[in-house]
């Protein structure tokens, strides 16, 4: 699977998946402005970067909602969210959508970790970040957490699917 993308960031870069060569994992996180879910994982997702990008393995985020169905999710509005919510991350426009289309995104959030071997992208953990959207503090199962662990070691996630839980990506 080609998992190569260069999108459009808040901050009015482009990034794109070379930009990362030199890491040894990349989260990518298909999210929105809008759905219940995604914001409730904002402060996880900050978090996560905060705790593992240093260690090798950012958060990349991208928005690929419709705009003219959820004006919301605009990349205007994205910017303002980013700023608002001081996203340490990079927060990626998929305008297009062929990016949500390529990795198979359903779902708002909905993660993909890629681990780099040599020169290729592969994937090895995709579904949820956690086991509890509505709580931080009674997640049992850190689904995300524990594969980017398992990425650092050398070791095979634990898990490398789950569900993902949250609002479906909204289609043009």
């Amino acid at each position: 699977m080609n998992f190569d993308f260069s999108l459009p960031n808040v901050d009015g870069r482009t990034v794109s998946l070379a930009d990362y060569a030199d890491q040894q994992g990349v989260a990518v996180v298909f999210t929105c402005n809008h759905c219940p879910y995604a914001v409730a994982y904002e402060l996880r997702l900050i978090a996560l970067h905060n705790a593992f990008a240093e260690r090798g393995i950012p958060v990349v985020a991208i928005s690929s909602n419709d705009a003219v169905q959820y004006p919301q999710d605009s990349f205007d509005l994205m910017k303002v969210r980013a700023e608002q919510r001081g996203f340490p991350f990079v927060y990626l426009y998929d305008e297009s959508q062929a990016i949500a289309h390529a990795y198979g995104a359903t779902r708002t959030p909905h993660v993909f970790l890629l681990k780099r071997e040599g020169e290729a992208w592969h994937q090895v953990y995709a579904g949820a970040i956690d086991d509890n959207y509505q709580d931080a503090g009674r997640v049992q199962k850190k689904y995300l957490a524990e594969a980017m662990e398992a990425v650092l070691t050398g070791a095979e996630p634990a898990l490398g699917q789950t569900d993902p839980v949250g609002c479906s990506v909204k289609w043009k």
